[in-house]
C-alpha cells in the first residue's frame, strides 16, 4: 500500500474545492481498466458476458460495459429493468427469485418488448408464472436457480426438486430456458486457489443441472454462472453459455482483501471534509458517516479488517494506517489502525479533504444520487446520475 506517513494530505484539491461533501467519486480510468480486464478474461473462454448492473445503476457506466461486448445485462430489481429497458436495453435477466406480487410487473415488461428472463427455485412459484395461459413471446423466459455452494437460494443440481420444477413449468405452458447459479461463497474464500476451486464447483453444479434437465427432455439452452471472483479466476467454463459479474467495475476493499484486485484498482471513493478533532483520542472527524459509507463491514471477516474504509489523501493515495474507524449517521472518525506502529496520527487541517475507499462498492454507491467522475487525477469531468428503488 502506498503511504504518506505522518504527512498532511495535499490541500491542492483542484475542482474538489467546489464540491459539497460527502460526494461519490468515480475514477473512470480505473473503471475502464477493470472492465477491460474482465472483458479479456471472459473472451478467452469464448462465452457470453452478461454483466450485473446493480452495482452501478447508471446508464453511462452500463454503456461502457455494452461497448466492451456485453450481451444483455443482469439486474436485481424490476426498477432496474424498467430503467435500462427505457434506455434501449431489452435483453435482461432479473436475477432474484420472482415472487407472486412482482409477477404482473414482470409480465408488463415482457409484453412491452423486453426479453425479460426471471428465475425461480420452487414448484409453488412455477405453478403461478402463467396465469393467463400466454403463448409464444408473450411468456416469461424462466431459468431455474441452482445452489452451487450453500450460500443462498437455489435447488441442488442433483435433486428431484429440479425436475419437479421443470415439470411444473411445462404444465403451465412454459419452457425451461436454462439454469443459473451464483457462487456467493467466493467472498469467503481464503486464497486464490480457493476461488479457483469454487469456480469449478460453480461450473460443475450448473452443468450437471443442465445435463439432467436435457436428459429429461427439457430444452435448457442457458447455463449462467458468475460472481466477480469466480469470473476472474475460473480456469474452465466448458458447458457454460454466459458469465455474470458486477462489482468488478468498481472493485472495493472486500475484493482487495480476497486478492482479486489491488487497492489501486478501486475506482470509487467517498470525498469527505475534515470538520473537527478529538486530539486526546487521536481522532479526526469528517462529514461522512454511515449514511455515506453504509453500514457494510464486509472486511471484518477477512485477515485485514478495514473497519469503515481506508483513508486516502485528496489525490487518492492511501495514508499510512489511517482508517475510518467508526461512523455515526453524519460523522466519520479517522484514526490509526489498531495496533499500528506508525506513530501518532496526523490531525488533518479543518477544511482539508480526504477520500475513503469503501468496503462494499454496491452498498456505498447506493447512498448517493450521482457520481462525480474524474479521469485518474483530481479534475472533475462530469456528473453521472444513479437511481434508486425497487
Amino acid at each position: 500500500m502506498n503511504s504518506s506517513g505522518n504527512e498532511t494530505p495535499s490541500m491542492n484539491t483542484s475542482d474538489f474545492d467546489a464540491v459539497e461533501t460527502p460526494a461519490l467519486l468515480l475514477d473512470t480510468a480505473r473503471m475502464d481498466r477493470n472492465i477491460e480486464r474482465m472483458r479479456a478474461r471472459i473472451s478467452r473462454h469464448g462465452v457470453c458476458f452478461r454483466p450485473h448492473v446493480k452495482t452501478n445503476k447508471c446508464m453511462e457506466v452500463t454503456q461502457r460495459l455494452l461497448d466492451a461486448g456485453a450481451r444483455g445485462i443482469t439486474v436485481s430489481t424490476l426498477r432496474e429493468a424498467e430503467y435500462f429497458s427505457a434506455q434501449g436495453i431489452h435483453d435482461i435477466l432479473y436475477a432474484v427469485c420472482l415472487s407472486p406480487n412482482k409477477l404482473a410487473h414482470a409480465l408488463r415488461l415482457r409484453q412491452s418488448g423486453v426479453k425479460l428472463s426471471v428465475i425461480i427455485d420452487n414448484v409453488e412459484m412455477a405453478r403461478q408464472l402463467n396465469p393467463q395461459g400466454l403463448t409464444g413471446d408473450a411468456r416469461l423466459e424462466v431459468l431455474i436457480e441452482i445452489d452451487s455452494d450453500g450460500h443462498r437460494s437455489g435447488v441442488q443440481p442433483g435433486s428431484a426438486e429440479l425436475l419437479a420444477i421443470a415439470q411444473a413449468l411445462q404444465s403451465q405452458g412454459l419452457e425451461v430456458a436454462g439454469v443459473m447459479t451464483h457462487a456467493g461463497d467466493s467472498y469467503n474464500c481464503r486464497s486464490l486457489d480457493g476461488i479457483r476451486a469454487l469456480a469449478e464447483q460453480e461450473r460443475a453444479a450448473a452443468v450437471l443441472a443442465a445435463d439432467r434437465l436435457r436428459a429429461a427432455g427439457y430444452g435448457c439452452q442457458v447455463v449462467s454462472v458468475g460472481s466477480t471472483p469466480t469470473a476472474l479466476f475460473a480456469e474452465n467454463l466448458a458447458g457454460v453459455t454466459e458469465v455474470r459479474a458486477g462489482v468488478f467495475v468498481f472493485f472495493d476493499l472486500v475484493m482487495a482483501g480476497l486478492g482479486v484486485c489491488s487497492i489501486d484498482d478501486i475506482a470509487v471513493s467517498v470525498l469527505a471534509t475534515v470538520i473537527g478533532h478529538q486530539q486526546e483520542k487521536g481522532w479526526t472527524l469528517i462529514d461522512a458517516g454511515w449514511m455515506a459509507m453504509s453500514r457494510d463491514r464486509g472486511t471484518s471477516k477477512q485477515a485485514l479488517d478495514q473497519v469503515y474504509g481506508v483513508v486516502c489523501s485528496a489525490d487518492g493515495l492511501p495514508l499510512q494506517d489511517l482508517l475510518m474507524v467508526d461512523a455515526n449517521q453524519e460523522h466519520g472518525i479517522i484514526a490509526r489502525r489498531p495496533g499500528s506502529s506508525a506513530g501518532a496520527p496526523p490531525f488533518l487541517p479543518i477544511g482539508s479533504q480526504v477520500r475513503i475507499l469503501p468496503n462494499h462498492a454496491c452498498a456505498t454507491a447506493a447512498q448517493f444520487p450521482c457520481y462525480q467522475t474524474l479521469d485518474g487525477g483530481q479534475q472533475l469531468l462530469a456528473t453521472w446520475q444513479r437511481f434508486y428503488g425497487w
